[in-house]
């Protein structure tokens, strides 16, 4: 009979995380077909047979993680997550990472390495699933963006060609939940409300598994004349800043992390920082973004669906939604509401989503407008901006 379990292969340093993460997969049912203490060791191993998901580590000798996820995706583009121990200063590794090409990562602890490793709930069994079940060839390729480095003496590996141009994704996967009590755990304060008829739009964005390449393929599309965007990517403290710093050398808009009180502008995007919510609440006749923090909602936080909720009730009409790449139902109901509400909406299509689960939850609850692909959204959004 066929074996049709996930076929995971583990590189990393430490024989004792090896050891405690064939644990974990086996016990989840994963087949652990192999694993190496780097790079060079696990190259041919993966020629012998090549897995569905690679797990790797970020510092390990010979050939650093980065380094060797690039000649993967270059030489047989593969679901990678990313395990390693994340200081400040690895924030912006964990973004070369996911621009490379990595479709999730899940941070190791310093302390308590031994119990988060045998957690089946550490999120690294989630992220290899949704990184098993994720659609690489919907990746967009941004050959634009600036290179990544490669580190200076690392071999390359044999039969891989040079460093990839494709720019890849990043973020940590969390199964979905139902969002009924997100209006309760992020009440609108009561002097908000939509307005009939505003000249400034808003655009109302949330993404999570494979929303990193996703958004760049999008916002570096977009001219600075676009109407002001709130967004919502799934991803933990620390890393939305690096996230918006590189984007905001990428993009014509002006792109960054938001501030509690930042206005919403033609030109600006404001992404929400990890670990907060952001609603956005109106002025007079302006819009401003509030960030607090708050309880998990739909297991996330930021969540999107507390973004566009906020977005229904105080921009009505004057909004557009689109909800994009990621794991769960985050934002269904949200975009829903912002349809409800007038905003004209739509939900990326299967094809051009690296994991279609946020977009399909969107489009069952029949929240979506319209189903567009990646490439078509540019233009869809320069004219939903005018006649919404």
């Amino acid at each position: 009979m066929p074996n049709n379990k996930i076929k995971v292969m583990l590189v990393d340093d430490s024989a004792v995380v090896r050891t405690h993460l064939s644990n974990l997969m086996t016990a989840a049912g994963f087949e652990v077909i192999a694993t190496a203490s780097d790079p060079l060791f696990a190259w041919p191993k993966m020629q012998a047979q090549w897995p569905d998901v690679l797990v790797l580590d970020v510092e390990m000798p010979r050939m650093d993680g980065i380094s060797f996820l690039k000649q993967v995706m270059a030489h047989r583009p593969t679901p990678v997550v990313m395990c390693s121990t994340l200081t400040l200063v690895g924030c912006e590794t964990t973004l070369q990472a996911l621009a490379a090409g990595a479709v999730s990562f899940v941070t190791k602890p310093t302390q308590g390495l031994r119990d988060f490793l045998g957690d089946g709930g550490n999120g690294l069994v989630d992220a290899v699933r949704a990184a098993a079940k994720a659609n690489l060839k919907a990746m967009p390729v941004n050959s634009g963006a600036p290179a990544l480095s490669k580190a200076a003496g690392m071999p390359a590996l044999p039969g891989a060609p040079g460093m990839p141009t494709a720019l890849g994704n990043r973020l940590p996967p969390v199964p979905g939940s139902p969002a009924a009590l997100a209006a309760r755990q992020m009440p609108m304060p009561a002097t908000t409300g939509a307005m009939a008829a505003t000249t400034d739009k808003v655009i109302a964005l949330g993404l999570s598994t494979g929303g990193v390449q996703t958004m760049e393929a999008l916002l570096t599309q977009l001219p600075r004349t676009t109407p002001g965007i709130v967004l919502v990517q799934h991803m933990p403290e620390q890393f939305t800043a690096s996230l918006a710093a590189r984007l905001n050398g990428l993009c014509e808009m002006d792109v960054a992390e938001a501030r509690d009180g930042d206005r919403v502008l033609p030109g600006r995007v404001l992404i929400a920082p990890g670990g907060k919510h952001m609603r956005l609440e109106r002025s007079g006749a302006q819009y401003l973004v509030k960030v607090a923090d708050g309880p998990l909602v739909n297991r996330h936080k930021p969540s999107v669906d507390v973004l566009f909720k906020s977005v229904a009730q105080s921009v009505g009409r004057n909004a557009v939604g689109i909800l994009l790449t990621g794991m769960g139902d985050d934002g269904a109901r949200g975009l829903l509401e912002m349809m409800q509400a007038g905003a004209q909406t739509a939900a990326q299509d299967e094809a051009s989503s690296v994991v279609w689960g946020m977009p399909a939850e969107a489009i069952k609850l029949g929240a979506a407008g319209r189903v567009l692909g990646l490439q078509q959204m540019p233009a869809w959004l320069a004219k939903a901006a005018v006649t919404g």
